[in-house]
């Protein structure tokens, strides 16, 4: 009996490194990313999220260490990888004066495809009423509706979302969701760059979080938090950041597991209950104001400041 060959991987990111000057954007960076997968990149600004879909898409290159597409480098291969990449960024630019049917069709023209697929777009992104709308009269969300329109045109099998829904409103953002929900249906593989922790939990079925370049931890949602956030979190809000800074110095001597940020201190505790009172104790001893007390189950932003001592929104 032959054995089955194993499947090649979408994405292979392998020891990636790439510096701007003396700044190291993204500092020997590994993952893997399979067929029909939707990973989250989640991060602040600076984390090195962005440069990372850019060597993904060719658009640069790394200094070091090697990037494959369905078992493919760049190199030699631009044609054929171009074909089943479909890039959506933060912020794209329109002609105004262009509706969005012939926006589409603009761009169809470029992939050679046919009227019938601008159509089948405008129906998958809900732009049916919008199709003989100037660009200039379009929505924060409609715009980016659009912009994923036409990063499906040549039918990607791989989607590459850079922040889709950075400054939309809560409306906007979840249909933008709901719309990237239905193309995981289609068996398609998606990386998306977010800060938004709702959203990888919501689209995404690996969460890879990072920080200035690094990977801090990666795995599905229920698995980072099953890792990583045994018990619960304290979290602690004094009257003063100097307050917050000497209740985080006091805390620390009786529990290694904890981090500050503005006027917060918040404590990993496989055991968090017995901690409050000891906690409360230390702050009234050195005449420290506590505002408020929370003892509660971890998120993933608590787990990012934990990791990187920032939040993820920051």
């Amino acid at each position: 009996m032959t054995a089955l060959k194993p499947e090649i991987p979408m994405i292979e990111v392998c020891d990636v490194v790439k510096s701007y000057k003396d700044q190291i954007a993204v500092n020997k960076v590994n993952f893997v990313i399979n067929h029909g997968d939707y990973v989250a990149l989640l991060g602040p600004n600076g984390a090195g999220k962005t440069t990372i879909i850019e060597m993904i898409e060719g658009i640069i290159k790394p200094d070091s260490g090697e990037i494959k597409i369905d078992g493919l480098k760049w190199a030699g291969n631009e044609k054929y990888l171009k074909s089943i990449l479909g890039v959506s960024l933060q912020e794209t630019r329109f002609m105004d004066k262009l509706t969005v049917q012939e926006t589409l069709k603009l761009f169809s023209a470029l992939y050679n495809t046919s009227h019938d697929r601008v159509d089948d777009i405008i129906r998958q992104t809900g732009l049916g009423e919008k199709k003989n709308s100037y660009v200039d009269n379009l929505s924060g969300g409609q715009k980016q509706k659009l912009a994923i329109g036409i990063s499906l045109l040549n039918d990607p099998k791989i989607l590459l979302m850079d922040e889709p829904t950075t400054g939309l409103d809560p409306q906007a953002r979840r249909e933008i969701w709901d719309i990237l929900k239905a193309l995981k249906l289609q068996g398609r593989t998606m990386i998306l760059t977010t800060h938004y922790m709702e959203e990888a939990e919501y689209l995404c079925d690996k969460i890879i979080m990072m920080n200035s370049g690094n990977i801090l931890a990666e795995g599905n949602l229920r698995n980072l938090l099953n890792r990583h956030a045994e018990g619960g979190i304290i979290e602690i809000t004094a009257e003063t950041e100097p307050n917050a800074l000497a209740l985080y110095d006091l805390i620390n001597s009786i529990n290694g597991l904890c981090q500050i940020s503005e006027k917060k201190v918040y404590m990993k505790s496989a055991t968090p209950v017995p901690l409050l009172k000891k906690i409360l104790s230390l702050a009234e001893k050195n005449d420290i104001p506590v505002n408020n007390l929370q003892c509660r189950s971890m998120t993933l932003d608590d787990l990012f400041i934990l990791m990187a001592g920032r939040h993820l929104h920051e």
